[in-house]
């Protein structure tokens, strides 16, 4: 029969789901078992989708269902060889490329996190005028970043009626990658009016971050 073990991440927030599951699989990969199964326990959308992707981007299998408030996430590896990636050759779980397609250091991958929705210190009209035209300016630009972050209020330049909307959805047309953070726009109430790229969590994030070769913090 083979190996099961449960994660339950019920109660816990970003990143600790992704981490907790992460660790599970390691552990079971590491004694060597050609099949195994990882349960893993979650109570909102955001740690299902952000569990569910790094199990599918590592390979695995996933199946999801749900009980009242808890959602179980059934992570599947089965024998037979190497698990297939989704998209990509399979690269190991260290390399966690759902939603942060991370390059390795020194491959001249610039990622662009922005914390605000406006720009710099002191008025925040002013700040908000800046911010569209950094924004605008940088869609007009010959060199454009390989991905774009958006953390805290940045999230709201990401979703409907943002008034730089129209700029990012072109930058993500020339292959910009756009991710906002699960965590954020559950906090402001905006995840359901997501109009450009993808959601995103804490775990990959930091891993973008640190394996570019150039962050820029706005």
């Amino acid at each position: 029969m083979p190996a099961q073990k449960e994660v339950d991440n019920r109660g816990l927030s970003c990143p600790q789901p992704v981490l907790n599951t992460k660790k599970a699989l390691e552990e079971l990969e590491a004694k060597g078992y050609d099949s195994f199964t990882v349960v893993s326990l979650v109570d909102n959308e955001v740690a299902a989708e952000n569990v569910t992707r790094f199990a599918g981007r590592g390979g695995y299998q996933t199946e999801r269902t749900v009980d009242g408030s808890t959602i179980k996430i059934t992570i599947t590896k089965k024998g037979g060889g190497s698990q297939k990636k989704e998209e990509k050759p399979a690269q190991g779980l260290q390399e966690i490329d759902d939603c942060c397609c991370v390059k390795e250091p020194g491959s001249g991958e610039t990622v662009l996190l922005i914390s605000s929705s406006t720009l710099g210190r002191g008025s925040e009209e002013l700040g908000k005028i800046l911010m569209r035209s950094f924004i605008y300016t940088l869609h007009e630009a010959e060199t454009i970043p390989d991905r774009m972050l958006f953390i805290n209020s940045g999230v709201y330049l990401t979703v409907e009626g943002s008034p730089v909307l129209d700029e990012l959805k072109k930058l993500a047309e020339r292959g910009v990658e756009i991710f906002s953070c699960g965590t954020c726009l559950d906090y402001y109430k905006l995840k359901e009016k997501l109009a450009v790229g993808s959601v995103t969590n804490m775990y990959d994030t930091v891993e973008a971050l640190t394996k570019a070769s150039r962050c820029i913090t706005l």
